[in-house]
């Protein structure tokens, strides 16, 4: 029988009922109520008992949902502040590398000048020394020179 149908005749019992004069109430069949409540009972379809039995629940599901929810936002959070620092040590590891590499090459500038210098000095001093020798060359080549005329003019 519906549900529905069981209530409008127990309200139809109550409306059809013997009142007590100036009491406001109203004297019921228990016998009639009693069967009527009893189908209604059996009326209840399954379903509706399962949603009682999860209203009762509810509280339950919803105290283990809000727990998985924040397990869930915790373990996100700490992905997101790993993967962040992970970045940041990637992006710290790469300025530092990028650092070390413009300090590399700094260096090896400052060494190619330094030995650029060093040869056009050491050229310079090897210049110098070949004009003094050449030079002393000369001079010694000169009176050389002075004397082997002097031989051939005291031969001649």
């Amino acid at each position: 029988m519906d549900i529905l149908n069981i209530i409008d005749r127990m309200e139809s019992l109550v409306s059809t009922s013997a009142r007590v004069p100036a009491t406001g109430r109203t004297l019921v069949d228990v016998s009639k109520l009693a069967e009527l409540i009893d189908q209604a009972r059996l009326a209840v379809p399954q379903d509706v008992k399962a949603a009682h039995e999860i209203l009762l629940r509810k509280d339950s599901v919803l105290g283990q949902a809000q727990i998985e929810a924040r397990r869930l936002k915790t373990s996100a959070d700490e992905e997101f502040k790993t993967r962040l620092n992970e970045s940041e040590l990637v992006k710290a590891a790469r300025r530092r590398a990028d650092d070390m590499i413009q300090e590399a090459q700094r260096k090896a500038q400052r060494l190619l000048e330094q030995a650029d210098t060093e040869a056009k000095t050491r050229r310079a001093e090897s210049d110098a020394y070949a004009l003094e020798t050449l030079r002393n060359l000369e001079v010694q080549l000169g009176s050389l020179l002075s004397t082997v005329r002097r031989g051939m003019d005291v031969m001649q």
